[in-house]
């Protein structure tokens, strides 16, 4: 039986605990390993970037600092968090987006669900802003790998800064997608096997982590959950639109201008053509 999704009008913020855990979160990110999973992470991200078109690109995510925008074409490109920081321009909650309705191209949620109280609102601001069949790209940790149990065994303890945290699953992720309207396309798990040592060592463990990438087995750490959105725009009512009294911007979509009209001139004659006169004509 498919999970109902909460009611709307819930305020979604980051959990409590968030702060602690993002500073370890952004500390793991820049390590080696991090920065290997960010490798990895653009490449697959690649073949869906380079071809897609519009006019708008979102990322919204806890983490600044790491875009995943690519050699995508969109020119117009959007990094938001819930802090100020460098390339951040828009700062907003993933579960309230001051963005107008059907106005997105393309949203990477980049770990937006995992730390937010209301994970269900989170997906329906990321449903709303996005364009009919806009392409929605959702990244987070994956429950049931080991880095998964690791995590979920750190967060037993009450002192954790883990405590409370749990990932949303393959299976129900699915479901809520499917609930709001979304097409489900692509699914792939990355950093199965995290890179060790140095040397023979660090290219074996690495090649076995691209097998397992290759082959699709679903024990990597991180999942990238690719979605379509299927419905048709609707003209909603602006007072609808409005979080907590505020505008919601938007988007322009540029059109092309007019085209010049043309300036009436008189007839040119070819070169090397003799001009006539009439009788009595002078030519000057």
């Amino acid at each position: 039986m498919m999970p109902e999704l909460k009611p709307r009008g819930q305020p979604c913020t980051m959990s409590g605990q968030f702060n602690d855990i993002l500073q370890e979160l952004e500390s793991w990110y820049r390590g080696d390993r991090g920065q290997y999973l960010l490798g990895k992470l653009r490449g697959e991200l690649s073949p869906f970037l380079d071809n897609a078109f519009g006019y708008h690109i979102l990322q919204i995510g806890p983490l600044q600092g790491e875009p995943l925008f690519g050699d995508c074409r969109i020119h117009h490109r959007i990094q938001a968090c819930s802090r100020p920081g460098a390339g951040v321009g828009l700062v907003c909650e993933a579960g309230e987006i001051p963005l107008e309705s059907d106005s997105v191209d393309v949203v990477l949620a980049h770990h937006s669900l995992e730390f937010a109280d209301n994970p269900h609102q989170v997906l329906r601001e990321l449903h709303r802003v996005l364009t009919p069949q806009g392409q929605l790209l959702l990244m987070g940790f994956n429950p049931h790998s080991l880095r998964g149990l690791v995590t979920r065994v750190r967060g037993l303890s009450r002192s954790s800064p883990w405590h409370g945290h749990f990932p949303v699953s393959n299976s129900r992720l699915s479901d809520w997608l499917h609930l709001l309207g979304f097409e489900l396309c692509e699914h792939a798990h990355l950093y199965a096997i995290p890179p060790v040592g140095s040397g023979r060592i660090r290219r074996m463990t690495e090649s076995l982590d691209s097998w397992c990438q290759q082959h699709r087995l679903p024990i990597g750490g991180l999942y990238l959950q690719r979605a379509i959105k299927q419905v048709v725009a609707q003209n909603r009512p602006r007072s609808m639109l409005r979080r907590h009294g505020e505008k919601l911007i938007d988007l322009a979509v540029p059109k092309p201008g007019a085209a010049p009209t043309p300036t009436p001139h008189a007839p040119t004659r070819s070169p090397g053509t003799a001009a006539r006169r009439a009788p009595g004509e002078l030519l000057h």
